[in-house]
């Protein structure tokens, strides 16, 4: 049977068609026999029917009648139904299909029952638009020592991070389908320095050309297991120190897929670099870059039986004004751009423990191996980054990150695998927390993240960072999360080779509140 049939499609619904016009004949036969006279015989005893009974049975003579014309009306729609092939797929569809059979049409026309239900969603009218959005607010407190303060000071300033609170981000998006195999996504981020900017901004086409989705426009290259993780998802506030590697939002054209039994998926994608805040890129001198990534399932025992998740990506850029940069702060944020509102000698936001400065490349090598587990409310993953930037004249350099992080769902929940995507999804509390009760899902989580930007004559610096996670989700849109962080910084004296290294400490006490539509 199609997947997408109406539910009295198939042999079953055939022989039961033929069962009930053999009884309705049957019965017709029996009360023919009533008619037939004004007594019934019951062995040896004459039984007479009262003359008011002949309306009674006639009455039920045409509502027969009309049970026997709406059996054959469907088994006539049956008819007309197109065959089914031998991987138990719909052949193609009739040429023209009537109002009661468009939805199965839409079916079988786009192979999915997905599309049909949105076909039918929107009434077959396009475009259609759905708004979305989320914020999170943060507050973040910070402790450091004098070497720390003296390592991150800034010409004119001391390097004391102040206290403070900022909404991380402030998203607004539309998503919808163009038509019933393009969809597409407008995203803008009020809380991003350059306000609005924009995020993901793109359309893509389903299932037409060769295998898997087509996508144009600006979107998250496929690459890394924690950079795909959407933002909402995060066990902690933010991504681990890594992250700094990859070229993650560009202006491009991507294809992706995943294998029909959703234990693997696939994606790459070509793209200019580097692409500013409103997906704009200019140079004639490169400028371009390409990612792959590959995931697997080698164990899939369904959620909360145990998943086991490996994968790994590769990259390659080259740059469009022969340069890159590598910079990381301590996995948190928070700022202020109000001019005067801060003393002049001390940071307006949180700055980059660790920086290479601008580097002039020829182009770039990056690649990453993914791990991911979890089993009933245990789950755990790592990734390890190493990155050559090919220089313009001197030789070249090759920079390392690696992270890894395990939480457990005290609640007894467990954190889903998006099969389609490669990643870890979102909790969804059992008990969500109201006003009539119920105390949500309580998640406690650890993890240790590491980035190394010192190689030749760059002295980028060595930042290791120790988080702890408690997060507390009310709902299914709607968390807190407290994280304590302490970063563990050897930076570099001075760009010399060997660099000279010391050590410096901050602890840094973080809040955010998320909620998401």
């Amino acid at each position: 049977m199609p997947r997408c049939a109406p539910p009295w499609y198939g042999c079953h619904a055939d022989r039961r068609i033929r069962s009930a016009g053999i009884f309705f004949s049957f019965a017709l036969l029996l009360c023919a026999g009533l008619l037939g006279g004004p007594s019934l015989v019951r062995g040896q005893e004459t039984v007479q029917v009262p003359a008011q009974d002949d309306s009674e049975v006639l009455r039920e003579l045409r509502k027969l009648q009309a049970e026997i014309e709406q059996l054959k009306g469907r088994q006539d729609r049956l008819e007309r139904l197109p065959a089914i092939d031998g991987e138990g797929r719909p052949a193609p569809p009739p040429e023209s299909c009537e109002s009661g059979l468009q939805f199965h049409c839409d079916d079988w026309c786009n192979g999915s029952s997905a599309a049909a239900a949105a076909a039918k969603a929107a009434g077959g009218k396009y475009p259609t638009v759905k708004l979305t959005g989320f914020f999170q607010a943060d507050a973040a407190w910070f402790h450091q020592d004098a070497a720390n303060m003296a390592a991150l000071a800034a010409p004119g300033e001391n390097g004391d991070i102040q206290d403070g609170a900022d909404f991380r981000r402030a998203r607004l998006a539309a998503v919808g389908d163009a038509y019933e195999n393009v969809g597409y996504m407008l995203e803008m981020d009020f809380a991003f320095p350059g306000r609005p900017s924009f995020m993901d901004v793109w359309f893509e086409i389903r299932d037409t050309v060769g295998p898997g989705t087509i996508r144009f426009g600006q979107f998250r290259q496929p690459i890394g297991m924690d950079g795909l993780t959407s933002v909402k998802e995060l066990t902690f506030l933010e991504r681990a120190l890594p992250f700094a590697f990859l070229p993650f939002r560009q202006i491009g054209v991507m294809n992706y897929g995943h294998a029909e039994n959703n234990r693997a998926t696939w994606a790459v994608s070509a793209f200019r670099f580097p692409t500013d805040v409103y997906g704009g890129n200019v140079g004639d001198n490169g400028g371009f870059g390409g990612a792959l990534r590959l995931t697997a399932l080698p164990i899939d025992h369904g959620d909360g039986n145990s998943v086991l998740h490996v994968g790994g990506g590769y990259s390659y850029i080259d740059p469009a004004n022969d340069l890159v940069r590598y910079r990381n702060q301590p996995e948190i944020f928070v700022g202020e751009t109000g001019a005067g509102v801060t003393p002049a000698n001390v940071p307006t936001n949180v700055p980059a423990f660790v920086d290479t400065g601008a580097i002039a490349t020829s182009h770039v090598n990056m690649g990453n191996a993914e791990l991911g587990y979890s089993v009933g409310s245990f789950h755990a993953q790592s990734e390890a980054y190493i990155t050559q930037v090919n220089r313009l004249g001197p030789s070249p350099v090759t920079f390392y990150g690696a992270y890894a992080q395990a939480g457990y769902i005290l609640t007894g929940e467990n954190l889903p695998y998006n099969r389609q995507a490669g990643v870890f999804g979102r909790i969804k509390p059992r008990c969500p927390f109201t006003r009539c009760g119920g105390y949500g899902a309580w998640e406690v989580a650890g993890r240790w993240s590491t980035i190394d930007l010192n190689d030749n004559d760059i002295a980028g610096g060595r930042l290791n960072d120790l988080t702890l996670g408690l997060n507390w989700y009310l709902n299914n849109n709607t968390k807190f999360q407290f994280n304590y962080i302490h970063a563990f910084l050897n930076s570099s004296a001075g760009a010399v080779n060997p660099p000279t290294i010391y050590g410096s400490d901050a602890d840094i006490f973080a809040f955010r509140g998320q909620v998401d539509f």
